[in-house]
């Protein structure tokens, strides 16, 4: 039995280690002085002085904040709506609009990308912020509604009953019953969405107009013309702003403790 923990207990190790070692080196070598990664590390802000000069890192990050910003208020919106809509009501077609919103999930982005490529040029939408906007909220409806499902199942419609007929309105039992109860599941789907679009590198790629980029589009292009530490150094950025507001908002929600 020991013998079991201790292997139980050194693949987690190798997991943990696995997940965290790359991102720990990458921000150790993002205030390394040496553009060629030489070791020992000479501890520098070089990389972060370069990246306050850097527009083009600027723009592309303003870029992808505001469609990752709009996608996910978009997404979550119409997510937690169409969660509700089955949650609620049963009518024709109910199955098969539950199965056709979840291939996304499974279809290659780069199939996706190019499908979309074609029907917006096709529709006259053509490229741009706006058309990686549309293109991330069809990638992130389909975790929203994943989300906000799952958080439904939990909850007591004897609460709505309760509520009408103590005279509430169906928008007025919606507002102060139904979505306050389902609150954390919405942050936390908004925040799958947020992560998705802000990481989602294939339909900016393709969707993107000339001269506009996100910041994925941009860390690629940049390490094709030649990789310089300034990519760490954003990168470091992002992430520690991504981990604040994960910890700051499973604070506030009690992700995984009591309600």
């Amino acid at each position: 039995m020991n013998f079991l923990k201790w292997i139980g207990r050194t693949y987690l190790i190798c997991i943990v280690l696995f997940l965290y070692v790359p991102i720990l080196v990458m921000v150790a070598l993002s205030f390394n002085e040496s553009q060629l990664y030489r070791l020992p590390i000479e501890w520098s802000i070089r990389w972060y002085e370069a990246l306050a000069n850097n527009s083009k890192l600027h723009s592309a990050t303003v870029n992808s904040l505001a469609v990752a910003f709009l996608s996910t208020c978009l997404s979550t919106l119409m997510g937690t709506a169409v969660a509700l809509a089955f949650y609620r009501y049963d009518f024709r077609g109910k199955r098969l609009l539950q199965i056709l919103i979840f291939p996304p999930i499974t279809i290659p982005w780069l199939i996706i990308g190019t499908a979309m490529l074609v029907f917006f040029f096709w529709v006259g939408i053509g490229r741009g912020l706006h058309a990686m906007v549309l293109g991330h909220v069809a990638l992130s409806l389909p975790y929203v509604v994943i989300v906000v499902s799952a958080r439904l199942k939990s909850f007591d419609s004897t609460l709505e009953d309760a509520a009408r007929s103590l005279g509430a309105s169906y928008w007025q039992t919606t507002l102060w019953v139904t979505v306050p109860w389902l609150m954390p599941g919405i942050i936390a789907a908004a925040l799958f969405a947020f992560a998705v679009s802000l990481d989602q590198f294939v339909i900016s790629y393709f969707l993107a107009a000339p001269g506009v980029t996100t910041l994925p589009v941009e860390i690629y292009t940049a390490i094709r013309k030649g990789f310089t530490p300034e990519i760490n150094a954003i990168s470091t950025l992002v992430i520690l702003l991504s981990m604040l507001l994960l910890v700051g908002v499973s604070r506030l929600y009690r992700f995984g403790g009591r309600d």
